[in-house]
C-alpha cells in the first residue's frame, strides 16, 4: 500500500460523511459519488468544493457549487471550505458566463427540497435574453418558470458545456494564470 495523502484522507472523509445513514438519501451526495447518472461528471474539485453541471431544467451552461461533505447550512461549513467559496464562486460565474450568450449569471443559494433542509448547492446560472424572452420573465420568476416548463437541456449540450467549464476552471486555476 503506498502512503496516504492529504487529499487521500480528505476524499476518504468525504466519502464516509456521505456515506452515513443520515445522509443516505442524499441526491446531492448520490450525484458527487456516482450513485445518481452525473451529465458531464464531475467539472471541478478544489478546497473541499465540487462543481458539476445542473441536472435541472435551468439550461445548459447551469453550474452547481457544492460542498463535497454533507452540510445543510452556510453556519456548518469549516473556515477552510468558508475561505475558499468566494473565490470559487466568481471563477465559476466567469466560467458560466462563458458557455452561452449571457446576459446576466444569477448565483443562488438552494437547500431546501420538500421543505426540508437538504445538502447547500450554489446554482451558478448563466441567463441569456432569448431565456428572458422565451418565458417573459427574469430572476427567480425566470427560474420558476423553468422549474414550471421541466424542459431539461439535452445531455450533449451539457457534456459539451461540461467539457468546456472543466477546462476553463483547469487553465484558470493553473499556476500560470495566478
Amino acid at each position: 500500500m503506498g502512503r496516504e495523502t492529504k487529499e487521500t484522507r480528505e476524499t476518504k472523509n468525504t466519502l464516509a460523511a456521505c456515506d452515513t445513514a443520515r445522509v443516505d438519501t442524499c441526491f446531492a451526495c448520490d450525484l458527487t459519488h456516482g450513485r445518481q447518472p452525473l451529465p458531464g461528471g464531475l467539472i471541478h474539485r478544489s478546497g473541499g468544493w465540487v462543481v458539476e453541471h445542473c441536472v435541472g431544467p435551468l439550461g445548459a451552461g447551469t453550474l452547481i457549487v457544492k460542498p463535497e461533505r454533507h452540510v445543510t447550512a452556510v453556519g456548518e461549513l469549516t473556515e477552510e471550505e468558508a475561505e475558499q467559496l468566494g473565490p470559487l464562486l466568481r471563477t465559476t460565474s466567469y466560467v458560466a458566463s462563458q458557455l452561452v450568450e449571457a446576459d446576466q449569471v444569477y448565483n443562488c443559494l438552494w437547500s431546501h427540497s420538500g421543505a426540508v433542509p437538504v445538502h447547500i448547492h450554489y446554482v451558478i446560472q448563466p441567463v441569456t435574453k432569448q431565456q428572458m424572452a422565451e418565458y417573459g420573465v427574469y430572476g427567480p420568476d425566470l427560474q420558476a418558470a423553468m422549474f414550471a416548463a421541466d424542459t431539461p437541456p439535452d445531455v450533449r449540450e451539457v457534456e459539451v458545456a461540461a467539457e468546456t467549464a472543466r477546462s476553463l476552471l483547469a487553465a484558470m486555476e493553473s499556476p500560470d494564470r495566478r
